[in-house]
């Protein structure tokens, strides 16, 4: 997959909605499918593999936010909520859930557009830079895109992957939750940490699952978390 042939899934109760984010998304190359409702949404992931799901939060009957949850538990591609909701604790809330963006209604064309690309070229592995992290036998490499060691790959979403780079950088250095936000996501202007501490919780799941040890990546209580060298 590339940021130029991707698939691409719409869900939004609302037809002018997905009628202009799909035509658009068709225009600059992509292939998508749309869905007025998580239940029709989830029945085309499971017969379709899906490179990215743009998704609405006040859906009828599953809203975006359980969707978003059950998707995870099929898949690491991305996720990226539109909705008019654009309190904080909505931006939160989606992000604890496992999304990879956030972009408030009414949105620019242009802005959705290169949303959906950073998205997909962050999953593809297709970044600007091509470094690679070593830290307590895991290898990351910012261009695979792949955090591998003896017992394998851990399997990441596309913000664990960067939630893992940022701490394996200052590996043997305590990095703030604040810090973490900022690399991660790319949020300035985010003051609930709380998500970072879930994240976190995931990633050390996914590194137990994979075979490593978890406590790796160690707490630092009152500020933020280490990455064992």
């Amino acid at each position: 997959m590339s940021e130029y042939n991707a698939n691409i899934l719409v869900v939004d109760d609302e037809s002018s909605i997905t009628d202009f984010v799909g035509y658009a998304l068709q225009k600059e190359g992509f292939t998508v499918d749309t869905a007025a409702n998580g239940e029709d949404a989830l029945a085309l992931a499971a017969q379709n593999s899906y490179d990215l799901f743009i998704l609405d939060i006040m859906l009828p009957g599953i809203d975006g936010y359980e969707l978003c949850r059950r998707l995870r538990t099929q898949t690491s591609a991305p996720v990226l909520f539109l909705s008019a909701r654009d309190t904080e604790l909505d931006k939160v809330v989606g992000l604890e859930l496992g999304a990879d963006d956030y972009l408030a209604k009414p949105f620019g064309l242009r802005e959705l557009i290169a949303r959906v690309r950073a998205l997909l070229r962050r999953a593809s592995g297709q970044m600007v830079e091509g470094e690679v992290w070593e830290a307590s036998g895991i290898t990351l490499s910012e261009e695979a895109h792949t955090a591998t060691g003896e017992h394998g790959d851990i399997d990441l979403t596309p913000r664990e992957f960067e939630l893992m780079a940022a701490l394996m950088k200052q590996a043997g250095k305590v990095v703030s939750r604040e810090d973490l936000l900022r690399e991660a996501w790319g949020w300035e202007y985010l003051t609930e940490t709380k998500t970072v501490d879930t994240h976190i919780k995931r990633l050390r799941d996914k590194i137990e699952a994979a075979g490593y040890d978890p406590s790796i990546v160690e707490t630092v209580r009152g500020y933020g978390y280490r990455f064992h060298k």
